[in-house]
Formats: C-alpha cells, sequence, structure tokens
C-alpha cells in the first residue's frame, strides 16, 4: 500500500486466557507473540478480516456390510480427473472432496455440506465410512488403486498410486484424514512487513509462510492431541505381530491413551522417509532438499523397477517419485499451472498457501470437521505465524517426531512429558498465544467465537475424556461394540443426515451439469495427447527448477 504507514497503538485488551506461560521449559520468549507486533495488528484489526481456509476430506466408499466397494468411481460423481470438487485419493473407492476457498468457516462447511448431499444421491446404498481407520478390507494386492482415463497425465496418476501400493502397501494407503489449506489476507501483509521492517513482497511472504511451517511442524503434536480421533483399529488392518497395540476386544486393537492412531506406526510413515530430513529454513533450502530426494534412486526401489514387461510399476526409481509422496504433516503450496511440478511452482511464484495433513475424520461429525475446529486451526496457524521461529535442524526434526510418537499412541496418558517438558504445561503455554491470536482474530471479525474455540480446547487439555479419541473408546465401551461396529454405525448415521437433507433442485442440477462438464474436459484432454506415454513421462519427471 504505498504512501501508506501502519502506526502501532498501547493494546487495549489482552486475550482472554492471558496467564503466566513460564510453566513450561519450552514456554517464554520461544513461544510469545513479540509486542510490538501484537500491538500493531491490534491497532489495526482490519488487516486480519477474511482470513481463508479451504477443505480437503478424504472417505471411503464401503457397501451396507463395511467391507470396502469393488465398484468403480460413481459416475454419476463426474470425471475424477478433472472434476474441481470430486476425485478419488489412492484407490478407486476413496473420494476426495475439496472444497473452495472461504473468507468464513461456515461457508467453507456449507460447501462441504453441499458436495456429501450431491455424492450420497449418487451413492445408491453405499456408504461414506466415517473414520480415518478403515475396516474389514481385502487382501492388499485386491485394493483396486485409483483409474483417471487413457490421456498421459491420467495414466501417469495411475501408475503413482502402482508405485505407492509396491512400496508402502495398498492397505496403508486406504488411511483417510483431512486437509486443511489457510492462508492470510493479502491486506495483512503490508501491515505485517511494516511491522518486521521489510517489504511485503514475494520473498517476505514466502519466508513468513516457512516460519509457520517450521512452527507448526515442532507443536503440531498438540492437534493431534486435542483432534486426534483414531485410537483404535479393526484387527483385519494390523497384519502380523510388531503393532504394540493391546486388545480391546475380539475384532479391536487400541491404547489406552491413544489419540491418532493415524499418524503413528500403523498410519502413513515411511522407514525409506524416516532418516530423510526436509529443510524448512527457506524455500532453496527447502528446494535443495526436496530435488535431492526427487532425483536420486534408492535401492529397494531400484530392485521393484519401473516395469515388468509392458506395464509400469512406478514411476521411477528415486526415494520420492513425486513431491506428494512426502509424509509431511503440512506442506507449502502453490497453484500449479498445467503441466508443471509444484516444487517448480513454489520456485517460480513463491508459497500461497499451507495445507495442514495431520488432521482426523472426527467420526461424531457428518462430514468430519466443524466451525469451531476450523476457527482453533485459524489461530493455531496465525500463532505459528506471528511467533518467533528458530532454523530447523536434523537433531530437532528427530525430537518432532519423537514428540508426535508419545503423543500418538500416549497422548491422554497422565504426566506425558515431552521434548519441550511436561505435556500439559507446554500445551497450556501454547494455548494461551493461541488466545492473543484468537482475539486478533476476533477483532477482525466480530464477536468472540475464535477465543471461545480456544476456550473450549482448553477445557479439553483439563479434562481428556472430552477429547474425540476419548469419546470414541467410551461410545465403544457404552455400546459393547468393536471399532467396526462403531465406524458401521456412525456412516449409517451420517447417511441418514444427509438423505433427509437433499439438495435443492436447481443446486442439484448444478452440480449434475458440472459432473458432465467434467467428461467433457477428460475427452478433450485425451483427444489432445499425441506423444507417447514414454516420452510424457520423460518430460513430466524432469527435474524440477
Amino acid at each position: 500500500m504505498p504512501g501508506r504507514r501502519w502506526v502501532a497503538k498501547t493494546p487495549e485488551r489482552v486475550g482472554p486466557l492471558a496467564a503466566n506461560t513460564n510453566e513450561a521449559s519450552a514456554s517464554g520468549d520461544d513461544l510469545a507473540i513479540p509486542s510490538a507486533v501484537l500491538a500493531g495488528l491490534q491497532a489495526h484489526a482490519g488487516a486480519l478480516d477474511g482470513l481463508r481456509r479451504g477443505v480437503e476430506k478424504e472417505s471411503l466408499r464401503v457397501r451396507p456390510d463395511g467391507r470396502l466397494s469393488m465398484r468403480p468411481h460413481p459416475p454419476s460423481l463426474g470425471s475424477p480427473l478433472t472434476h474441481p470438487q470430486i476425485t478419488t485419493d489412492f484407490c478407486e473407492a476413496q473420494l476426495e472432496l475439496i472444497t473452495g476457498v472461504h473468507d468464513t468457516p461456515e461457508g467453507c462447511i456449507a460447501e462441504l455440506e453441499a458436495i456429501h448431499r450431491f455424492v450420497y444421491q449418487g451413492l445408491d446404498d453405499e456408504l461414506l465410512w466415517a473414520a480415518s481407520m478403515p475396516c474389514l478390507v481385502m487382501e492388499d494386492d485386491e485394493i483396486p488403486v485409483g483409474r483417471y482415463g487413457t490421456s498421459n497425465i491420467g495414466l501417469a496418476k495411475t501408475v503413482y498410486r502402482l508405485g505407492l501400493g509396491h512400496r508402502y502397501g495398498r492397505l496403508m494407503q486406504t488411511i483417510s484424514g483431512i486437509h486443511y489449506n489457510f492462508s492470510l489476507p493479502e491486506g495483512f501483509w503490508p501491515l505485517y512487513a511494516e511491522l518486521k521492517g521489510r517489504e511485503a513482497d514475494r520473498d517476505f511472504i514466502t519466508e513468513c509462510y516457512f516460519a509457520l511451517i517450521r512452527n507448526f511442524r515442532r507443536y503440531s503434536w498438540l492437534l493431534i492431541q486435542l483432534f486426534g480421533a483414531a485410537p483404535a483399529i479393526c484387527r483385519s488392518f494390523a497384519h502380523g505381530g510388531g503393532h504394540g497395540l493391546a486388545g480391546f476386544d475380539e475384532g479391536t486393537l487400541y491404547l489406552p491413551g491413544a489419540t491418532s492412531l493415524r499418524m503413528g506406526r500403523l498410519g502413513y510413515q515411511s522407514d525409506a522417509q524416516s532418516s530423510l530430513h526436509i529443510s524448512y529454513n527457506g524455500l532453496d533450502s527447502y528446494a535443495a532438499t526436496m530435488r535431492e530426494a526427487l532425483t536420486h534412486p534408492y535401492p529397494p526401489y531400484e530392485a521393484i523397477g519401473v516395469r515388468h514387461g509392458d506395464e509400469y510399476r512406478q514411476l521411477n526409481t528415486a526415494l520420492l517419485q513425486i513431491e506428494n509422496e512426502f509424509y509431511g504433516a503440512i506442506r507449502p503450496k502453490r497453484r500449479i499451472e498445467p503441466g508443471e511440478r509444484p516444487l517448480t511452482a513454489l520456485k517460480r511464484r513463491g508459497v500461497e498457501y499451507v495445507e495442514v495433513r495431520c488432521l482426523d475424520i472426527n467420526p461424531f461429525l457428518p462430514v468430519g470437521i466443524d466451525a469451531e475446529q476450523m476457527r482453533f486451526l485459524d489461530a493455531f496457524l496465525l500463532w505459528c505465524l506471528l511467533a518467533p521461529s528458530a532454523a530447523d535442524s536434523p537433531e530437532e526434526s528427530r525430537a518432532m517426531q519423537a514428540d508426535q510418537a508419545a503423543v500418538v499412541e500416549r497422548g491422554r496418558e497422565p504426566g506425558l512429558r515431552l521434548s519441550g517438558g511436561d505435556r500439559d504445561a507446554w500445551a497450556a503455554a501454547i494455548l494461551e498465544q493461541c488466545a492473543l491470536a484468537a482475539d486478533l482474530v476476533d477483532r477482525a471479525q466480530g464477536g468472540r467465537r475464535s477465543s471461545d474455540a480456544v476456550r473450549e480446547r482448553r477445557t479439553h487439555l483439563d479434562d481428556p475424556a472430552k477429547t474425540p479419541s476419548a469419546k470414541v473408546l467410551e461410545a465403544m465401551r457404552s455400546g459393547r461394540q468393536p471399532f467396526f461396529r462403531f465406524g458401521l454405525n456412525q456412516s449409517e448415521r451420517h447417511r441418514r443426515w444427509f438423505n433427509e437433507r437433499p439438495l435443492p433442485a436447481a443446486e442439484l442440477v448444478r452440480h449434475e451439469q458440472r459432473a458432465t462438464r467434467s467428461f467433457d474436459e477428460q475427452r478433450r484432454i485425451e483427444a489432445a495427447s499425441e506423444e507417447s506415454f514414454d516420452e510424457f513421462l520423460a518430460a513430466y519427471l524432469a527435474p524440477p527448477e
């Protein structure tokens, strides 16, 4: 904003949970929003009006008996290659429902609910599985990977999924979750840059998002603690021993203090990636370490081979086939142009938003997430951006992995200690700062809903029985039902909820037209594919800039 100066004023009020935050060894200056930044944002609250968020929600299609559907992607839902809202993730039965960008949590939830309504009107007797962890799936090689037509890009998407199956097993890929996309409004950056003594250019914005990511990785264990909803799994999911879980009943394995087994050893984990340190100290270091993983052959994957006869088995033999294979809890993101690699887009145009990937589906909510959780996430992510953010290191990455593993398996265990000291004191210190960030959002939007969301989660810290993971176990105990029956019951409840709220006729027509247009777009792409798949793949996998 040329010619405009932002002047920080003395803050008129403090966050609703203001208190001494020196209880934990990791609290203090390394957690606190700098006073000058806080005062400046309090004085110019409008700069935070219009925080932007969107959701990508995965769900398995299952048969009425709870078993994984073997039907192909329903044609009534459109083309999974080109539909902007409805696609598939790993397998044909794993839907991914995608909202647009919204400036209110309510708007985002409303769109996600509308997409679910349309999907249910095209599912016949099938259900959307209400939990993150799957149940009653078939043998690994029987799980059908996603198919996207005959175009080169469609074939590449299928081969990538075949590669995931060979590398990690198809069963692991059926785990589902919620991805939360977050960005700051454009009006925020000029003020924040001035408060930091910088210019609000692309490099500054990108640096700020990487600072957010570093802090998120340090403290995301708190989100798993508060929102984890996968404390138990079907015995059918854990083949063999070595899982370290206890028996809940004859059909269920669990851990008494577990929060999100999806984020632990049984979830999206990779021995191959465990030693990989991706640096988030800036775009250059991130690109360099990611590029190495994308280009250097990995002997176990070389043993798999790229092809077996005429059939592709994976895209390449590098540690990562493409950028999306890296199992990070958060990613820097930028919308890509056709044929453009994600890393190239970041290098060319900088970070546009971040994608949070550590959220379980809440089986008690029709769409797996609600507006209150979004408000908490907004406050948490804003605090991660505003708080001091030191450079990361391989040593710190190992400590963060240990913290996450402890919270995944023992998060509701009293007296748990993490790398930052006592878990409860550290969490309380973080929540005090999140309360300040929530207060900033409330100043911009009016009301106290963001502050109330943080306050409510503080009660979940004090009383872990309120957390989703505890509620799942209590529902199973009180209903004397295994995880499978609990998941199926919740899935049936959600189907009834949506079926009782069908789309209005005009909105249904718009969704149907969008599905029809997606097939037209797929046919256009297939007709335009002139080069061979080998030629396409060579260009597609060329090292990113």
